[in-house]
């Protein structure tokens, strides 16, 4: 930290606690006891206390308090607080019948139908965060056994297992053991063959609107008291490609008294001609698929499960599970609901999403994948999600909340640079030398300076169209001025002040500005889903030293990520 910067934190910090006046005494003392290297230098040391002194002393107290918390934020107690506040593991509710020794058994289990987005994000961060705070196992299951309504997702230009994959490594979540239910068909053959042998399935021939009709009188269907051997016999002929689709499914035995008709006898198999709709990785191998309940009763059994962590859309499932956990004799696990997350500004469906021009890593689509390119950080997302946590009731979020956590996470991490859209030039005459001396970033000045070095004689300088309407403003930590002719894409102007202190006095706006033959570059702005516009402009040379994919911050306009370096094109954020 270069000696002003010490002094002024000091002065600050002495000021504030004072009610707005500090001491250059207790300044230097303070200064001399926590950086005795500086001792050989008391005596310019003193000369900048005093002057600095009498710079803060004329600063109101507000406007010290403004200045300490922007570059110091730590003497005020502040970060630490935010610290305190932000959401954690730890902070989750415990999880009721835990063994302590072994932990949890959780899983994600996405279908591979699209891209995750911020809702499925959901149960994949409280799953995985469950499996941190108690040890144990978590599982990543892909369940893709519904190739003609929910077909997984493979093409040219999407592999939805692939993409998903990819989604949890950027989240940081890291799977223990990994399942295709695809690959797994011949499992629930023999479990579902298991289940008629105990009496708990059968197969059923009756017409769609005959079953429908029994069902809703709560009646059983003709073959629902058929002997073993005769369901035996017919799954056998299922398998064997005896029925077409529609013709034969398999049900399972629950209660036909259930006030919920979709739980009386459910369908455990159906047959999917998959000559017409082939599985993507598994082709027409298969007729007979099970369907979701019953291949989640099974995997969860045999991967040993402990707890299930899903939406409250699936309390019927957990039910309609519960008959195969019953007739099997196992323990189904411990199931935690919790409600709907609706995002503000930002559609969940899936198929919406599906059905938009945009590519399902655009920037201004809500899948992880856009938001990745965008620039939000996976630390803000599991910030958002713990935030909520599992609660049974629904949630609202808007993309704002998400902003503003990313925004905190982003700020003392992205360094400040002057970007200037629409620019017009402005020329002004120095009488003498200035140097315009501006932080990296202003909390962290051990990152360094953009330093320029003006005049004496004409300047010419780029600043945005839009500021012309103040008239008269200050440009960043260099001189006060007033427009004083001109029009279109050059102006003059003249000097009416060298201070930020006067510049306060007038009541100025401090502007961005660049110097002379600074690069151009361009910033695609999301306004909305599948829309977004570009803004040209200048920038400072120093932007373009970023990283590929990095962050930063142009000053009054917000946080952007440098997209492509060749093409000096950045991505805007957000505010």
């Amino acid at each position: 930290m270069e000696l002003e910067d010490v002094v002024l934190k000091y002065a600050l910090i002495n000021a504030v606690k004072y009610g707005g006046k500090a001491d250059s005494k207790a300044v230097m003392s303070k200064i001399m006891a926590e950086r005795p290297d500086l001792r050989s230098r008391a005596r310019e040391v003193k000369a900048l206390v005093e002057s600095i002194v009498e710079k803060v002393n004329s600063m109101s107290l507000e406007e010290q308090r403004a200045l300490l918390a922007s570059r110091w934020p730590e003497a005020l107690g502040e970060r630490r607080e935010r610290e305190e506040k932000r959401p954690s593991i730890e902070a989750l509710p415990p999880l009721p019948e835990v063994d302590e020794r072994k932990g949890v058994v959780v899983r994600f289990a996405p279908n591979p139908d699209f891209v995750l987005h911020l809702g499925s994000a959901r149960p994949a961060i409280l799953n995985y965060a469950y499996k941190l705070k108690y040890g144990g196992k978590f599982i990543l299951r892909f369940e893709d056994t519904d190739p003609r309504i929910k077909r997984p997702l493979i093409t040219e230009e999407l592999n939805a297992y692939d993409a998903i994959r990819e989604d949890l490594k950027w989240l940081g979540v890291k799977w223990d053991e990994e399942y295709v239910q695809s690959s797994r068909m011949e499992i629930y053959y023999e479990y579902a063959r298991k289940l008629i042998e105990l009496g708990g399935a059968y197969v059923d021939l009756c017409k769609p609107e005959e079953w429908r009709r029994l069902r809703n009188a709560g009646k059983a269907c003709p073959h629902r008291n058929a002997p073993i051997e005769d369901n035996l016999e017919l799954w056998d002929r299922m398998l064997r490609g005896d029925f077409g689709e529609g013709e034969a499914v398999l049900r399972v035995k629950t209660d036909l008294s259930h006030p919920d008709p979709s739980v009386r006898d459910w369908v455990a198999f159906r047959i999917i001609d998959t000559d017409k709709t082939p599985h993507p990785l598994v082709g027409s191998k298969y007729k007979v698929w099970p369907t979701y309940n019953f291949a989640v009763s099974i995997d969860d059994y045999l991967m040993g499960v402990t707890h299930v962590l899903r939406a409250q859309e699936h309390s019927v499932n957990t039910v309609k599970q519960s008959y195969i956990f019953k007739h099997m004799g196992w323990r189904q696990p411990v199931t935690i609901h919790f409600g709907r997350l609706k995002v503000e500004g930002g559609s969940l469906s899936k198929s919406k999403l599906k059905t938009l021009k945009a590519r399902f890593d655009d920037i201004t689509m809500p899948t992880l994948a856009g938001l990745r390119n965008r620039g939000i950080l996976p630390e803000a997302i599991w910030e958002l999600i713990l935030s909520v946590g599992i609660k049974p009731s629904d949630s609202t979020v808007s993309m704002a909340n998400l902003f503003a956590v990313n925004r905190k996470i982003l700020d003392p991490r992205a360094n400040r640079y002057m970007f200037v859209a629409d620019p017009v030039r402005l020329r002004i005459d120095l009488p003498r030398r200035v140097v315009a001396k501006l932080p990296l970033h202003p909390n962290f000045p051990e990152r360094g300076y953009r330093v320029y070095e003006l005049g004496p004689g004409p300047v010419t300088l780029y600043i945005s169209r839009k500021d012309l309407e103040l008239k008269a403003f200050r440009l960043m930590e260099l001189v006060n001025v007033e427009v004083v002719e001109g029009a279109g894409d050059e102006i003059k102007g003249k000097i009416v002040g060298w201070s930020i202190e006067e510049a306060r006095q007038s009541k100025l706006q401090i502007i961005q500005w660049v110097p002379e033959n600074s690069p151009e570059a361009e910033v695609i702005r999301p306004v909305a889903v599948g829309k977004k516009v570009l803004e040209r402009g200048l920038i400072e040379p120093k932007a373009l030293e970023l990283e590929e994919g990095g962050a930063a911050q142009f000053v009054r306009y917000g946080f952007v990520k440098l997209a492509s370096k060749r093409d000096r094109r950045f991505v805007y954020i957000h505010e």
